[in-house]
């Protein structure tokens, strides 16, 4: 995403530029707009076709009906911007859609993801009236201005991240079982599923495997035409296959079979990258495995979502053997960061989307504390398969430098809100 212009006062208040290029920048504008933000952008009439305007044009037509004297109709294109004050956001990943499987077909492709932001215009013109509802879709190559009362610490960390050059996907992962693949890319804040495939497999038979046989060289010249259309082999870091049993084998063996006959040099160089990984699961929830897998972590030690995935199983291995320094909860976690106990908080980015400023300010406070006393803080993307597990265990939790226990933390807080009470009670008490 290019930072067109930016300007935020000392008090943290203002306004910045920004330029989506790409579906990952959706996500991150997706949860650096708030609701009471304001927008200005494009406005784009829904009950009208789009018009075929320069993706770089910052203005769109909108259509205006003209009524004469004689009572005729007629209709005029104008250039116009809306700013809006948000009440609601809504974001589409543009997964990819199922249908029924065909034989030796994929079941589905993937869109372009795309944000759509509610409101009331704060800025009146000649053709919509201040205070009027309207929607805004963001796209990407087209400028939009966000206004904010305040840039918090989190909303100002974001916009670094992902104005930052040279981001994108480091990873192309294929998870498969037989006849079943999914085809992923992995960036630092998303997971995107390229494209979904099922081929029918016949079982074996007694006697014959000349279906099994033929059914296998289906779905393996699938998985490879889908490869070769949805990855991009020359800028990817690692190129995962993973799957249970000795599918990865097969498939890896008949990538470079097939290369080698059609003498396809991308691939052919790029043999280092493909590394093949064990699962439990030929689903895409088993990516996080893939991640912390030895194979896959060494490469990529120092990519943000790697960290995550190597954090989490951390801490699910500390809950298990030492649950004194494995905490989780909102209310939970406060307390060990007031204590100054957290070595690693891990919080998902879906709290900081809260509606309610109060709510966010509470956990952008809970970050703050703990980077002032020394802690790490990893912000999980729920895009990701390893953020969308830690939303299962309420969204925040951290592993402790030192153990405490649950309860006889809890109730030393409440010894100290009672004697907090009795202390006012008496104040009163003598002051009357």
């Amino acid at each position: 995403m290019k930072l067109i212009n930016k300007h935020i006062d000392k008090d943290g208040k203002g306004y910045v530029t920004l330029r989506p290029e790409e579906d990952e920048d959706m996500w991150h504008i997706y949860n650096l707009i708030q609701v009471g933000d304001e927008v200005r952008a494009p406005a784009i009439r829904s009950a009208f076709p789009r018009l075929p305007l320069s993706i770089a044009d910052t203005e769109l037509l909108r259509r205006v009906q003209n009524t004469s004297a004689t009572g005729s109709v007629s209709s005029e294109r104008i250039r116009l911007n809306l700013t809006l004050e948000v009440t609601r956001v809504e974001f589409s990943a543009g997964a990819s859609a199922s249908t029924a499987p065909t034989p030796g077909n994929s079941t589905g492709d993937t869109g372009t993801a795309s944000l759509q932001i509610s409101g009331r215009v704060t800025s009146e013109n000649q053709y919509v009236k201040l205070g009027a509802f309207h929607t805004l879709d963001l796209e990407a190559n087209r400028d939009f201005k966000l206004g904010k009362e305040e840039w918090d610490s989190v909303a100002l960390e974001r916009l670094a991240e992902a104005c930052v050059e040279g981001r994108g996907a480091d990873v192309g992962a294929v998870v498969c079982g037989e006849g079943t693949a999914a085809i992923c890319l992995l960036s630092e804040h998303m997971t995107v599923i390229r494209q979904r495939i099922e081929v029918p497999v016949p079982r074996k038979r007694v006697g014959s495997t000349t279906l099994h046989e033929k059914g296998l060289t289906r779905f393996y010249a699938t998985l490879y035409a889908a490869i070769l259309r949805h990855l991009p082999i020359a800028t990817l870091r690692v190129i995962v296959i993973a799957s249970p049993g000795f599918v990865k084998d097969a498939v890896y063996d008949y990538i470079f079979a097939e290369a080698t006959r059609t003498n396809n040099r991308a691939i052919l160089t790029a043999r280092s990258k493909f590394v093949r990984v064990h699962v439990t699961s030929p689903h895409v929830h088993s990516l996080v495995e893939v991640l912390r897998s030895p194979e896959v972590s060494s490469q990529l030690k120092e990519s943000k979502f790697a960290r995550e995935g190597v954090a989490l199983d951390r801490f699910f291995k500390m809950l298990a053997n030492d649950e004194m320094r494995a905490w989780y909860g909102p209310e939970h976690v406060r307390l060990a960061a007031e204590r100054g106990a957290i070595g690693t908080l891990l919080i998902s980015d879906d709290l900081f989307r809260s509606s309610d400023v109060k709510e966010r300010k509470k956990y952008v406070e809970l970050v703050e504390r703990v980077r002032q006393s020394g802690g790490e803080v990893l912000i999980f993307s729920s895009m990701h398969e390893s953020g969308q597990q830690l939303n299962q265990l309420t969204g925040v939790a951290a592993i402790l430098t030192f153990p405490m226990d649950v309860e006889v933390v809890e109730q030393e807080e409440k010894d100290a809100k009672e004697a907090e009470k009795k202390a006012a009670e008496e104040a009163v008490a003598n002051g009357a």
